[in-house]
């Protein structure tokens, strides 16, 4: 394998043997070494996140005095040039991208929620620096997205990066994982607390005594730090708001009602508009120019929307909150340009858009009931305020973190009240429309389902509508008894779903039902409708197996029907018991594959390699060849290969075929050579 240069590997056995050694001689307890390296993790996450500000600022100021001369010069035609920031930003970020990093399979948080869950907390921090550069080209010079995404980032990879280097445990790393982001959050809106409830409920998944000590104390010191540079001022200066009248509450539960359906169109929104770009076959460094000139052109009329749109919450905020129909303009320009700046390849985050989103939502639904309702003496800066953790918490489904958050960024105790009442709706109206919230779905997506932070049980990963059976053969209420068994000796069914005149679900029939029918003279006449059950159990699509398989172990049945959850007369599909075996056998498949990729984001935190996936193509050099007559470059390992449905360690002997799929450890340096070998074009 490929060794350290000599510098690296000084440093490297400075911060892992010589460490240990000196630990172990002077016999300091596991649990003393822990707290020492979650204060070292606090003190430097919050000193990471400060420098990391202060590069945002740099580059806005660069970019603004830049751009400002030249747009002195041009007079009344200055306004063209406004796009110009963004593009420019766009294009050096999308040439950072290709030159120093490789794509990331999840975007900010979701990434370093697959790594405490699969990958051990193992995070490839050398990449950290070139991060932190793309994330401040991105938000200085004005996309839509927010600062706390990479501080996360940074808190949690220098988390990583210190058990690694002092070779801890598993539980160890991730927690100080868990330590970093909150050491994060606590640094980027000077709220410890939240810092705290955000690693709790988003990182580790669950509010874990063994680990709530050590995240506390490095989102505590991280504050302090932070406090002790830049001082202890709240992110926002608002005025004081409360509660006039218990009648206000039925407005802020319509507050809820309206911040659930936004957050949901908030997520959908940005994987929607990532989708779109990664089909988009054009150069990868030509596409956050792309999202940066639509930015930027949106920007010549709404300039509120560049960069993180603190400014703007602040105005919202205020005693004279904005005009109704600009703050529409605001939700929908946000509601639009975040997904496309993330979906580009800009690199920031989706905590701040969501503030704005509830911000701008907020402030428009307080004009209107204030209006509506004149006699409440109702302050639309208070729904603002109200919203902002109204949409985030039904974007990121942590409502803790949600109300934690805006209390510490406002100072503000006396708003709290219909600040949970709102924070609990928008949280119950999103989970009903989305089970995922913005980190999780492109998880989910991608086959991993994380429950308090770890993958869920094998049929906990298989959703019902994904081995239904969709043409599902149904009686109808007027058919006779004699035609139904004669559909069950045809089918071979022992039950089958009964529609009514209009086509809905109205019950099922099953063999024992037609056995339980008094037998007469006239029996053929006996309808279906009479004999088939009116107490159904059903299943939703977008249920586990697990829990539709509970449902029918409880009354002993062989099938369920499938219907919409909005429209339980609708009837979808089918659910047999024999389903269960195909679903057990696709679960397996899916769980080899997140071994499979476990496996890999393991390897990527090997120091100075690259793990690539590459597919064997027709008429490659390496193409129906076994391993070992391959002219691989040195030091190149193949660790796993994928042939169909199939994941195995491959040796010498294996013969590569074509399609398939090999995770290869090499030199980065070795990257192109060995894409050379199993591309078309290698003989060429």
């Amino acid at each position: 394998m490929y060794q350290p240069s000599g510098l690296k590997n000084f440093f490297r056995q400075i911060f892992s043997k010589n460490i240990v050694h000196w630990i172990s001689y002077r016999e300091i307890s596991g649990s003393a070494i822990l707290i020492c390296v979650a204060l070292l993790v606090g003190i430097t996450s919050g000193a990471g996140v400060l420098l990391f500000k202060k590069m945002i600022e740099l580059v806005h100021w660069g970019a603004l005095n830049g751009f400002g001369f030249v747009l002195l010069l041009c007079g009344h035609w200055a306004f063209m040039l406004v796009p110009v920031m963004p593009l420019a930003g766009g294009l050096i970020v999308g040439l950072v991208i290709h030159f120093f990093l490789r794509e990331d399979r999840y975007h900010g948080v979701a990434g370093v929620m697959e790594a405490v869950a699969l990958a051990r907390g193992r995070l490839y921090y050398r990449l950290l620096p070139m991060k932190t550069i793309a994330a401040s080209l991105s938000v200085g010079s004005g996309a839509s997205v927010g600062p706390e995404d990479p501080s996360v980032q940074i808190g949690s990879n220098l988390g990583s990066m210190f058990g690694q280097l002092l070779r801890f445990s598993d539980e160890r790393v991730c927690v100080l994982v868990a330590a970093g982001a909150a050491g994060g959050i606590a640094a980027a809106f000077n709220a410890p607390i939240a810092g705290v409830f955000f690693a709790l409920e988003i990182i580790i998944g669950e509010l874990s005594s063994k680990a709530f000590g050590i995240i506390a104390l490095a989102a505590m010191v991280s504050a302090v730090f932070t406090q002790a540079i830049s001082g202890p001022e709240p992110a926002f200066h608002v005025p004081a708001y409360a509660l006039h009248s218990i009648w206000e509450l039925p407005l802020y539960l319509g507050l809820g009602v309206m911040s659930g359906p936004i957050a949901t169109t908030y997520i959908h929104l940005l994987y929607i508009a990532r989708d779109i770009f990664d089909r988009w076959k054009i150069p990868r460094w030509i596409k956050p120019a792309i999202a940066g000139l639509i930015v930027g052109l949106v920007g010549i009329y709404l300039p509120q929307v560049f960069g993180v749109g603190y400014e703007t919450i602040e105005k919202i905020l205020d005693v004279k909150p904005l005009a109704l129909n600009l703050l529409l303009l605001l939700l929908m320009a946000k509601l639009i340009l975040t997904p496309i700046s993330i979906g580009g390849g800009f690199f920031g985050g989706v905590f701040a858009p969501s503030l704005f989103l509830g911000a701008t939502a907020g402030g428009a639904y307080g004009l209107v009931v204030q209006q509506l309702f004149p006699s409440l003496n109702i302050a639309p800066p208070a729904f603002a305020m109200v919203g902002m953790a109204a949409v985030l918490a039904g974007a990121v489904h942590a409502p803790l973190t949600a109300i934690i958050l805006l209390f510490e960024m406002t100072n503000d105790y006396r708003i709290i009240l219909p600040l949970m009442f709102a924070v609990t709706v928008s949280l119950f109206i999103s989970r009903y429309l989305q089970c995922d919230s913005v980190y999780t779905f492109g998880l989910a997506r991608k086959g991993i389902r994380l429950e308090r932070g770890r993958v869920v049980d094998i049929l906990e990963s298989i959703n019902v509508g994904e081995i239904m059976e969709k043409k599902v053969v149904a009686l109808r209420e007027p058919d006779s008894l004699v035609a139904a068994s004669n559909l069950f000796l045809q089918t071979q069914h022992h039950s089958l779903p009964v529609l009514n005149e209009s086509g809905e679900l109205s019950g099922i029939l099953t063999v024992q039902d037609i056995a339980r029918m008094p037998y007469e003279v006239n029996n053929e006449n006996r309808t279906v409708g009479e004999a088939c059950t009116r107490d159904l159990l059903v299943a939703n699509p977008d249920e586990t197996i697990g829990t539709a398989l509970c449902r029918m172990g409880g009354r002993d049945l062989d099938s369920l029907p499938v219907v919409l959850r909005n429209n339980p007369k609708c009837l979808v599909g089918l659910l047999r018991s024999n389903d269960i075996v195909r679903a057990y056998d696709l679960a397996l498949t899916r769980r080899e594959q997140i071994r499979h990729r476990a496996h890999q984001e393991r390897l990527s935190s090997v120091e100075d390699v690259n793990v690539e996936k590459i597919m064997v193509e027709s008429g490659s050099s390496c193409a129906n060849k076994q391993i070992r007559a391959v002219a691989w470059p040195r030091e190149t390992i193949i660790a796993t290969v994928r042939r169909g449905r199939k994941i195995f360690i491959p040796d010498g002997d294996t013969i590569l075929k074509v399609g398939d799929v090999l995770v290869v450890v090499a030199d980065i340096e070795m990257r192109v050579h060995i894409q050379r070998l199993c591309s078309s074009a290698s003989d060429a």
